[in-house]
């Protein structure tokens, strides 16, 4: 299905097309958007989602980052015919852990293993393979389905990402984090899909020749990806299901690309 932006700029011809993705809760709120947006030469991505808010009025649009082409844009990016333009609310959230993947289709990088997986993640054979003769030190960080959040007993969660930006993403942090923090290598991997109490989320391996860079990259790893890297979690509990809350986008992301109500 189309969707037509000619009512916003009457007497313009449309010149160019625009495919336009949304995630998470914002998906299931613009269930009517079809993935073609016809729109002006020389729009903006804030006056496509003008436009397109009309399908949502009750979401907190001021939350919400852009993507254009897989980066993170602002309101005033000019799309051009054939862009690809992804409307993310806040992604899953560092305040609660969850559960994580293995490695089939993952993407290796100099820095280290890098993956967005649907099956289980063997973390004993990442972390053993990981280890080398230089290092003093691996931080582990291994991310679980709990069986509650705030009172409200976990069934299962449900987790999908913008999984070609999402991958991306994880490599820029995994290579960040080598030349920010010096350790010599990193293990990153991302599982999607439906995961049970107990099974792994998200795993990080930090190895590094000494354990103060290990444990600080370690830390910046898994909360730089819960405010960034688009992965987005949907918690089922005994009495309903509801989107988890995702903290706020950084600064650098969000003033320049919220949309106030």
């Amino acid at each position: 299905m189309r969707v037509s932006l000619l009512r916003a700029f009457p007497g313009i011809l449309v010149d160019m097309r625009v495919r336009v993705l949304a995630f998470g809760v914002l998906r299931e709120r613009l269930r009517g958007l079809g993935e073609t947006v016809e729109l002006p030469e020389g729009s903006t991505a804030g006056k496509l989602i003008e436009q397109i808010r009309g399908a949502g009025e009750d979401f907190a649009w001021d939350s919400i980052a852009v993507a254009v082409n897989r980066e993170y844009g602002r309101l005033d990016t000019v799309l051009h015919e054939g862009d690809e333009v992804a409307l993310l609310p806040p992604v899953s959230g560092g305040s609660y852990t969850d559960g994580a993947g293995a490695a089939s289709n993952g993407l290796m990088t100099e820095s280290g293993k890098i993956a967005i997986v649907r099956e289980r993640i063997d973390a004993e054979r990442i972390v053993s393979r990981m280890k080398a003769g230089a290092d003093g030190a691996v931080c582990v960080f291994d991310g679980i389905v709990r069986d509650n959040t705030r009172g409200r007993r976990t069934l299962h969660l449900d987790y999908e990402a913008y999984e070609e930006m999402a991958l991306k993403q994880m490599r820029e942090l995994v290579s960040e984090a080598v030349a920010k923090f010096g350790v010599r290598d990193v293990a990153l991997v991302h599982r999607l899909g439906q995961l049970e109490v107990g099974e792994t989320s998200v795993l990080i391996v930090v190895a590094s020749v000494h354990r103060t860079a290990a444990f600080e990259a370690c830390r910046w790893l898994i909360d730089t990806l819960k405010k960034t890297v688009p992965i987005w979690k949907k918690e089922h509990f005994v009495d309903g299901a509801v989107w988890a809350d995702g903290e706020p986008f950084p600064t650098e992301i969000a003033t320049s690309t919220g949309v106030k109500a």
